[in-house]
């Protein structure tokens, strides 16, 4: 059975950097040709796709976040990452991680999706 978990800080002052872990089981990150994307959705906002890492380690990003946003794995761990610098109150949201079969590059419908973290609320706020 696949799982993923979003873990990190559920509140993070502006300015700083936002670091969201994803525990993935049942299902190695770097398996042929799964993908592993962060998306969020802002309170009364529509979702958002923010990235993608895929099995091989290339990198997507949503151009409108680009520069401000990293996603990492630690492979060892089975375990991929999103850091999103510079935060203001418009980056608080449900933050999810997910898998697709198959790279999804800015795919938001959930059953583009074939798992989905529970979601972590975080919020900006001094």
């Amino acid at each position: 059975q696949v799982q993923l978990q979003e873990s990190g800080p559920g509140l993070v002052k502006p300015s700083q950097t936002l670091s969201l872990s994803c525990a993935v089981s049942g299902s190695s990150i770097t398996t042929s040709y799964y993908s592993w994307s962060w998306i969020r959705q802002p309170p009364g906002k529509e979702v958002e796709w923010m990235g993608v890492i895929a099995y091989d380690g290339n990198t997507y990003y949503n151009p409108s976040l680009k520069s401000r946003t990293s996603i990492s794995r630690d492979t060892s761990k089975n375990q991929f990452y999103l850091q999103l610098r510079s935060v203001t109150p418009e980056d608080t949201a449900v933050y999810y991680c997910s898998r697709s079969d198959g790279l999804q590059v800015g795919a938001v419908k959930r059953d583009e999706y074939d798992y989905w973290g529970q979601g972590t609320q975080v919020t900006v706020s001094s």
